[in-house]
């Protein structure tokens, strides 16, 4: 089940749900307008033209309030708020109509799982051919949050638990790398 707006308030006042910093204008009918953060990460170039996922990348990471975006660049981007979601309910994150339509796609794998606690890192891609400047606490998303039916028996507690700032691939550290 989708939470309304009624329902996410509820929740805020609770405590059962913690987004922070928030302002009331950012809950909507259905979900949580996101803001962009002030760190922006890129992949550093390392000579070669292959990413290994079973090693560290390295990023370069500024911290600033206005980052331009050029034609057919990546970068991870933060989330301005902080989240913690109890261990019955997840989150998906969508990109706002309105800035999908002047070529930024906006992602994040789409899914945030029950019981994570952090900032929401961004993965943004300047699909049009124009630069695109991304302004730190402008709108840039919604959360959508879901009930689930029963509290999830394994509640999120991995690598990008706790995160701050824009985060960089982790996948390094999955299991499967190291058996």
């Amino acid at each position: 089940m989708i939470l309304s707006d009624k329902t996410i308030k509820s929740l805020l006042a609770s405590g059962q749900i913690g987004i922070s910093p928030l302002e009331e204008l950012q809950i909507q009918p259905a979900s949580v307008d996101v803001r962009l953060g002030n760190t922006f990460s890129v992949i550093e170039s390392v000579g070669h033209a292959v990413v290994k996922m079973d090693c560290s990348i390295a990023y370069r990471t500024v911290e600033t309030d206005r980052f331009l975006l050029l034609p057919g660049q990546f970068v991870l981007a933060s989330t301005m708020e902080y989240f913690r979601l109890p261990s019955n309910m997840t989150a998906f994150v969508e990109g706002r109509s309105s800035i999908g339509r002047l070529g930024l796609f906006i992602q994040n794998a789409g899914w945030v799982d029950p019981g994570f606690e952090g900032e929401i890192t961004l993965e943004l891609f300047n699909a049009s051919g124009s630069a695109i400047e991304l302004r730190a606490g402008q709108r840039i998303g919604q959360l959508v949050f879901a009930q689930l039916d029963r509290d999830a028996e394994n509640p999120y507690s991995g690598k990008y638990q706790g995160q701050r700032k824009a985060t960089g691939s982790r996948i390094h550290l999955d299991e499967e790398y190291h058996t």
